[in-house]
């Protein structure tokens, strides 16, 4: 990658992905990522869980009626929790981390695809929560705000476009 203004056009959310495996040190990468993001009052609150087995990854699939299928093509999901007793900001500390994992996973060439886990659940009222924690054993005083997943990208999305970008959205001083 030549700059960050280049890897924010390219990075897109992929949920295609090679059945290759992710090199430790690209793993460590990504990890250090997240552990590296802003915090507020540097309290550093969240908690990542690294899944690599393959028959845990499909059953995180299955954490929430729709949207997460695909993660069970991954060969990587890393799930990222906060306390919300512990830190008010756990959602926006969080979501930091999880951005700050996909563009450096973008930069290795790698893909990813943030999939919503916080408020989601079955059919059947089981929270996505619920279902991550008798997977992976996770304390209860956790909460799952999302499962990244993450793997050697199987298709090409083109960058984003320029001429799509919604400036109008944007408000100088005032709305």
């Amino acid at each position: 990658m030549s700059d960050f203004r280049e890897l924010v056009q390219l990075r897109r959310s992929h949920r295609k992905f090679t059945d290759e495996e992710i090199s430790a040190e690209d793993v460590q990468l990504i990890l250090r990522a997240a552990l590296m993001s802003p915090t507020s009052k540097s309290q550093r609150g969240w908690e990542f869980v690294v899944v690599e087995d393959k028959m845990d990854i499909e059953k995180l699939s299955d954490a929430k009626d729709m949207g997460g299928q695909f993660i069970k093509g991954a060969p990587l999901a890393i799930v990222v929790l906060g306390d919300p007793l512990k830190n008010d900001c756990w959602i926006e500390d969080g979501s930091i981390a999880a951005i700050s994992m996909q563009y450096q996973a973008e930069d290795l060439g790698l893909g990813s695809c943030w999939v919503q886990m916080r408020g989601r659940g079955l059919s059947d009222g089981t929270s996505a929560d619920t279902v991550i924690r008798g997977i992976l054993n996770i304390p209860e005083n956790l909460n799952c705000l999302c499962i990244l997943a993450v793997g050697h990208k199987a298709d090409e999305r083109k960058p984003q476009n320029e001429d799509r970008l919604k400036w109008e959205n944007v408000h100088v001083d005032k709305y």
